[in-house]
């Protein structure tokens, strides 16, 4: 399949991918929407069922970069296909026999194949595609995760309550398979330059120029998550929105995110550097106008939406700049803003929780305006950051490297 790269074999290629990566977050974001019936059928608290997020996202972060590493060699199709196999024999087990312990550690593995799924997708997407559409090329893989949020999970968690939570699992297999059978026909071969090795990817995918993109992605998700974590208790208590409304709410934010992470390609092909700094501006006023304008259920709605909208939107100029300031180092690149992005919800999620105790729901939305004002002095700073001048051999590899720095 190597030189055909007719349109409508790309666009095929594009689609699959798109899919595989909307499969793979509806397994990874099921378990937020089902968190009471498995903690009730595997006789756990709340809280550690809760833990089953923490897997997977531990599994991505560390997970995905270290396969990416040790997958370096081989060709993006034999990566892919290899991730996409694993993640469907990893969630047979939940939705077939899992206990509490085995769920745990099946979370971590499909978080590390999820990872290493994302960087491989991205490096094929980018080679087949002109280096002007570089960033709408990952902005399609990207919105993959971004709709299984705002139509996954909801699907998801309603086949849960009909027919249980093994049985969205289950659901989530036969999808999972079926996208396997198509990718094993429709991807392309996409090998790594005969120059490139683990180590000398490392040595650029971890240059302080690169650090300090993951670092800016970083800030970017502690302001979102500090904020959006405690989301739902901000509507009822300062707000005055309950029941039904507050579903309203999220869907709002589920279909800005979707929205803004398939649009944000444009922005990213004509500049990430601005995109940035225009994203994080938006994010950071977004959040103020939630902070002050709390009561006013309007105004709120319409934060929601520019926090969903802004801050995805923002997603794909993060992927594009850090694959181009790794240059040679892209394939492994590729994995690492997904990381930094997971890294961010976590500490997000904690700096919510402590602000809520010291000063009540509000602050924990004033902490993510606070968070996302210095990233806005980030996004400035790294704007000025530049590719090392380096020569790349050619090949796929240095396809990706070079479209990305367009």
């Amino acid at each position: 399949m190597t030189g055909q790269k007719t349109p409508t074999r790309t666009t095929l290629v594009l689609s699959v991918l798109f899919v595989g990566a909307f499969v793979m977050g509806c397994a990874e974001m099921l378990v937020v929407g089902l968190l009471d019936l498995i903690a009730a059928d595997l006789a756990v608290s709340v809280p550690a069922a809760g833990a089953l997020v923490t897997a997977n996202a531990l599994g991505l972060v560390i997970g995905g970069p270290l396969l990416t590493l040790l997958t370096t060699r081989l060709d993006r199709r034999v990566v892919l296909l290899g991730s996409l196999t694993v993640f469907v024999l990893a969630n047979l087990l939940p939705a077939l026999v899992a206990d509490y312990p085995a769920f745990v550690a099946v979370r971590v593995v499909i978080g590390g194949a999820q990872g290493l799924f994302i960087a491989a997708a991205m490096v094929t997407a980018t080679s087949i595609v002109p280096p002007e559409q570089t960033g709408r090329a990952m902005a399609l893989v990207i919105s993959g995760f971004a709709m299984s949020s705002a139509v996954g999970l909801p699907v998801g968690t309603l086949l849960g309550q009909a027919v249980g939570w093994r049985g969205s699992f289950a659901g989530v297999v036969a999808i999972g398979a079926v996208v396997l059978v198509v990718s094993s026909i429709v991807l392309p071969w996409v090998p790594t330059s005969p120059g490139s090795r683990a180590l000398g990817q490392a040595r650029h995918a971890f240059a302080p120029r690169v650090l300090a993109l993951l670092a800016l992605c970083c800030l970017i998700f502690v302001a979102i998550q500090s904020a959006l974590t405690y989301l739902v208790p901000f509507l009822t208590r300062v707000t005055g929105v309950s029941g039904s409304l507050v579903g309203a709410y999220l869907a709002v934010y589920g279909v800005a995110t979707a929205i803004g992470s398939y649009a944000g390609g444009r922005f990213a092909d004509a500049g990430a550097p601005r995109a940035l700094i225009i994203g994080t501006i938006g994010v950071a006023a977004s959040l103020l106008a939630m902070y002050v304008f709390g009561p006013n259920a309007l105004i709120v709605a319409l934060a929601v939406l520019g926090v969903g909208l802004f801050g995805m939107g923002m997603a794909p100029s993060l992927q594009h700049r850090v694959v181009s300031l790794a240059g040679p180092g892209a394939p492994l690149a590729s994995s690492l803003p997904a990381s930094a992005v997971n890294a961010g919800i976590a500490i997000g999620s904690i700096a919510g929780g402590f602000a809520i105790t010291a000063g009540g729901v509000r602050a924990a939305v004033v902490t993510g305006a606070i968070v996302a004002a210095a990233a806005v002095a980030a996004a400035w700073a790294t704007s000025f950051l530049k590719p090392a001048t380096v020569t790349a051999p050619p090949g796929p590899t240095a396809v990706a490297a070079r479209s990305a720095t367009h």
